[in-house]
């Protein structure tokens, strides 16, 4: 199976940002040296626990530092944005890394609403407009003409290989979209626990052959956690499964918690539901438990990849998470 990571620069705590992203520009070699598909990283605003707020100059950055694997966003959020601004910044990473650049493109508005109006200096998201934009980026990577008053405005530089573009989505919707525009679809299971089958069964059914992709093409992105055992494994998932929980019920945080303080933790009852609920969207265990729980899932939804989300306090236990979870998918 084709694996990749998707890389949220998290930040532990007692960590600096500085120091968060200068672990995703580590992993992002490793991921290359191990065989990974593609290596995405993601957008959040206004947050202490996640550095990643700008996936188009750390793309930037990670194009120099690698040569062969797949650099992409995972994703941008294209309503805050203006489409030609996103075309450009995409057309010229792919001057840059030419035929190594996936934009995914989201929805969501990645931060709390003071963030989204900060984003726009004051103006409103016009998610109704999501789907349009989609069509407008498109046109613009492929120097097509734009159906309204910028008729005639080149997004430059001029490329031979644009970037790839994926739609991401948690919903239906998202699914029937991609599959409407012909584009290749990512599900993120690590938002949404209950879905996945479904929505990528939806995508698969109504998808519409464009001039930018044949056949349905797929991922499903996972919180996944691999270690020696499965023990380990557990017991190093719960600064992962502490952080969801303080995030879901807006306890203040400084980041990823150690598994020490996860371990002396006292949750309530209403907390370990919470938990409980959350581990829906996770694979954890030891090399083999993790192998068969990916077939499982691949099998189940019918993806053609899966990204592993993998966020833990340890960075050494990060990086050794991806060498057995190479080891698993047969890399």
């Amino acid at each position: 199976m084709k694996i990749s990571i998707l890389d949220q620069s998290p930040i532990s705590e007692g960590q600096t940002a500085i120091e968060a992203l200068k672990e995703t520009i580590e992993l992002a070699g490793l991921a290359e040296k191990l065989g990974y598909e593609r290596f995405w990283v993601s957008e959040h605003h206004d947050t202490a626990t996640l550095a990643g707020s700008s996936p188009e100059v750390l793309l930037a950055h990670l194009a120099a530092k690698t040569t062969t694997i797949r650099l992409g966003s995972g994703g941008v959020m294209l309503p805050h944005y203006s489409a030609y601004k996103v075309a450009e910044n995409f057309k010229l990473l792919s001057a840059l890394a030419p035929q190594r650049i996936d934009l995914g493109l989201g929805k969501a508005p990645g931060g709390m609403p003071r963030a989204s109006f900060a984003l726009s200096d004051g103006r409103k998201r016009e998610v109704d407009r999501y789907p349009e934009q989609i069509d407008d980026v498109l046109a613009y990577l492929h120097d097509q003409p734009v159906p309204h008053v910028y008729t005639g405005v080149k997004a430059t530089p001029i490329v031979d290989m644009p970037p790839d573009v994926w739609l991401l989505g948690s919903s239906p919707s998202s699914a029937v979209l991609a599959a409407e525009k012909g584009l290749p679809y990512t599900f993120a299971k690590f938002i949404n626990g209950d879905g996945g089958k479904k929505e990528i069964h939806e995508y698969r059914s109504q998808f519409q052959p464009s001039a930018y992709l044949n056949a349905p093409k797929t991922n499903i992105a996972v919180f996944l956690i691999c270690a020696e055992t499965d023990e380990e494994a557990q017991y190093l998932a719960s600064s992962l499964e502490l952080s969801l929980m303080m995030s879901g019920q807006g306890i203040p945080s400084n980041g990823t918690p150690s598994p020490e303080k996860a371990a002396a933790y006292s949750y309530g009852k209403f907390e370990m539901m919470h938990v409980e609920e959350n581990r829906k969207r996770m694979i954890v265990g030891g090399l083999e438990t993790v192998r068969k729980k990916l077939d499982q899932l691949v099998e189940e939804c019918g993806t053609d990849e899966v990204m592993a989300v993998t966020i833990m306090y340890d960075f050494e236990k990060k990086k050794r998470s991806f060498e057995l979870l190479a080891q698993a998918a047969d890399l």
